[in-house]
């Protein structure tokens, strides 16, 4: 207890600490399977708890369908021009 009231957090858990740094490694991109492999889970349900869809990976998410799209337009334009 005084180690968390030393840095202001009296009421943090061990299980706070799982749960920020596995939701951070499922915001950096971590597979679902990597998740259950950093946690010890043998099923899905654990792990998808992690998987919050939060804005900031929604806008990561939607740029880079727009670059894969343009890149596939770009693909096709250069395929029927025969360049």
């Amino acid at each position: 207890m005084r180690p968390r009231a030393a840095v202001g957090l009296p009421d943090l858990h061990f299980h706070d600490l799982r749960h920020v740094g596995n939701t951070l490694a499922a915001s950096t991109g971590a597979s679902l399977k990597e998740l259950m492999s950093r946690m010890g889970h043998s099923s899905t349900r654990a792990a998808l708890i992690y998987q919050h869809a939060g804005q900031d990976r929604d806008r990561a998410i939607a740029q880079a369908l727009g670059s894969a799209f343009q890149v596939a337009r770009e693909t096709k334009i250069e395929s029927a021009s025969g360049t």
